[in-house]
């Protein structure tokens, strides 16, 4: 697989239980794509105020989530950390990036990453987003990182595809896909697959139902970050899905 970094929608984390086809596209990309020394998840559960990296060597779990079942919290997941990645991200984010030190993985990391690697093998540094900065902003911390990505470490954005909670609990049955949800993410995966940054940095404006798909941004920032890091800009849409017909699980790879 030649995709430099990959943005994947991580959706409720009882996707780690459940047999749904966006577990199973995890668990099978896990299975396919070469395994990297290391990986940078930009995380959209992670929000500060300005860019900070996880230097801890062995980050806990964090358990972000209320009123599921026991097996997710008991749930163990301990892949070690890379304080020597994190450095190098680190300065390559210059001086606005802070370094937590006990900064832990959140469900937006480790649901997806239990699937894709089971064995805990894959040393990761958390990324947080900064939700009022907006895209452009996040693309640039991307293209910071490019060089590590030139040496193999995999940035990975964990999100969604669209993230309007409101609808989701309303429906919160099995339904198709809402209209204002697929013209979305036709657009963003059109709009992507021709490599088209000046518009999907403009994607407020220029894509349809933006706002209402994703009322606050943080959920789509990572996708930006993927975006920055990538070698060429190009994307994939490797996986579509949708949750209730309203939550988008749809996973990208970019060259």
């Amino acid at each position: 697989m030649d995709f430099t970094t990959l943005f994947l929608s991580h959706g409720s984390p009882m996707m780690v239980l459940e047999d749904t086809p966006t577990r199973q596209f995890l668990m099978d990309l896990g299975r396919t794509m070469r395994k990297p020394p290391a990986v940078i998840v930009a995380s959209a559960h992670w929000q500060t105020p300005e860019p900070v990296l996880g230097f801890a060597a062995w980050p806990d779990k964090i358990n972000d989530i209320y009123g599921f079942p026991a097996e997710l919290y008991q749930l163990a997941y301990a892949p070690p950390g890379a304080p020597g990645v994190a450095a190098q991200a680190a300065d390559r984010l210059g001086a606005a990036c802070r370094r937590d030190p006990g900064a832990g993985i959140d469900h937006s990391i480790w649901s997806v990453m239990s699937l894709m690697w089971p064995e805990a093998d894959v040393p990761v540094v958390p990324m947080s987003v900064q939700p009022r900065a907006g895209a452009a902003h996040h693309y640039f911390l991307g293209r910071r990182l490019a060089p590590l990505v030139a040496d193999g470490v995999l940035v990975i954005g964990s999100g969604a595809a669209t993230h309007n909670l409101e609808d989701y609990f309303r429906r919160k049955v099995a339904a198709g896909i809402e209209p204002e949800v697929a013209e979305f993410t036709d657009w963003l995966a059109e709009t992507a697959g021709r490599g088209d940054v000046a518009a999907l940095l403009d994607y407020r404006a220029r894509a349809p139902h933006a706002g209402h798909n994703h009322p606050t941004e943080e959920h789509l920032l990572p996708f930006f970050v993927a975006l920055g890091a990538a070698a060429h800009g190009e994307a994939a849409r490797l996986h579509r899905g949708v949750d209730s017909g309203v939550l988008a699980m749809d996973a990208y790879g970019f060259r």
